[in-house]
């Protein structure tokens, strides 16, 4: 294998939770009176950590968002996982054949811990992710499209970045491993692949990703 390191992003490439939260995210920003689409959503926010939603709202509108925005959309969100969430067609395929090979992987999200732990449980992947493999925006203080998540997770996992490689779905995070000097293996399922610019290669069935790493 010509990686030491498989670094996942989690929202769309493992767990099926995009269309689920951004439905939520731009129905909450209209109700906070910042009308949002749910296609406005997906082009803005995807991929991003909870801050970058905050100050792309008061750079665009001079207003804040509510003090409590940030916990009534969790739990919006939580609630809907609890009913809807699935794990994207092919993860537990890839998981599977991932470990049974012994290949290093681990999860940088820019979601929060609870929200991983939330969707991973319902959808049924919880057992492919140790706490030590978990890795979210929430630790290192900047998300994506910063490269600090992914030098996060590679440093914590003991591996050079340009030995690591980056399995993603959104611009932002594309942006954030081409930043750490890692390749990326871009996830074309929900994005267009021309929004996936700098990615290495680009590929749309998750089961096709074994492959790319040898």
């Amino acid at each position: 294998m010509r990686y030491d390191l498989v670094i996942f992003d989690n929202d769309g490439v493992l767990v099926d939770s995009e269309p689920l939260s951004n439905t939520i995210l731009a129905r909450y920003l209209t109700e906070c009176g910042h009308p949002t689409t749910y296609e406005e959503s997906l082009r803005d926010y995807m991929g991003s950590a909870m801050h970058r939603i905050h100050d792309l709202i008061l750079e665009r509108s001079g207003r804040r968002l509510p003090d409590d925005f940030d916990e009534v959309f969790h739990g919006r969100v939580f609630a809907a996982f609890e009913r809807e969430l699935q794990p994207v067609d092919g993860a537990v395929d890839v998981l599977e054949k991932l470990a049974g090979d012994g290949v290093v992987y681990c999860l940088a999200s820019s979601g929060s811990h609870e929200r991983i732990r939330v969707g991973h449980r319902k959808a049924g992947l919880d057992k492919w992710f140790s706490e030590d493999r978990v890795f979210s925006s929430q630790d290192v203080g900047r998300g994506k499209p910063a490269p600090d998540l992914f030098l996060y997770a590679a440093e914590r996992m003991g591996v050079a970045p340009e030995k690591c490689v980056v399995v993603e779905d959104s611009p932002l995070g594309v942006q954030a491993a081409v930043a750490a000097g890692m390749d990326v293996l871009g996830y074309t399922a929900m994005t267009p692949a021309e929004r996936l610019v700098g990615a290495t290669e680009l590929f749309s069935d998750l089961r096709e990703l074994p492959d790319l790493l040898v």
